[in-house]
């Protein structure tokens, strides 16, 4: 579970009643969208001849040039989720942060959902030793990418769901 039982206004756009604007939506999605490709390579190594996460990252991107609709994006957001099903570990979570990507342009705190995948990515990527190290390195990575307009948003986004999304935010 990463999205919280009441929604929060700030990750709803203006027009559906929230305070998010168009602006700040797209780069909430292009934000998710590096978190997913930063470890995308974990998923495409053990499944080199799968393309569905890729597409995903590239829909939640082209959302936002306004090259595919909301609904592209978000089925394409399931499809990587669905590459993500009969693995484990790592390549597993990659799928998944991928596939929060492109569920982005459909609800905007699937954001953290990216975010959240990626470090769990990162951390199954290594030694048992090396784990909460790693974690650590991707949440700052994640951090240090963060568009100024948005960064509070995310970081106050982060403290309130960090507990539904496996604690990953603790960097």
């Amino acid at each position: 579970m990463i999205l919280p039982r009441v929604r929060d206004p700030r990750f709803v756009t203006i027009r559906r009643g929230g305070t998010l604007t168009d602006s700040d939506h797209h780069l909430l999605a292009l934000w998710a969208a590096s978190c997913a490709e930063h470890v995308l390579d974990l998923f495409e190594s053990a499944r080199p001849e799968d393309l569905r996460p890729r597409q995903a990252i590239e829909h939640a991107r082209a959302w936002v040039r306004g090259e595919v609709t909301m609904m592209q994006a978000r089925a394409a957001g399931g499809h990587a989720m669905g590459a993500a099903r009969d693995l484990r570990g790592a390549a597993r979570h990659a799928a998944y942060a991928a596939g929060q990507a492109g569920a982005v342009a459909h609800v905007a705190a699937h954001e953290l959902g990216a975010a959240a995948y990626a470090i769990k990515a990162a951390r199954a990527a290594v030694p048992e030793g090396d784990r909460e190290a790693a974690s650590r390195r991707e949440c700052r990575w994640q951090r240090d990418q963060l568009p100024e307009t948005i960064r509070e948003l995310v970081l106050d986004d982060q403290r309130l769901r960090n507990e539904i999304c496996w604690s990953v935010f603790d960097c």
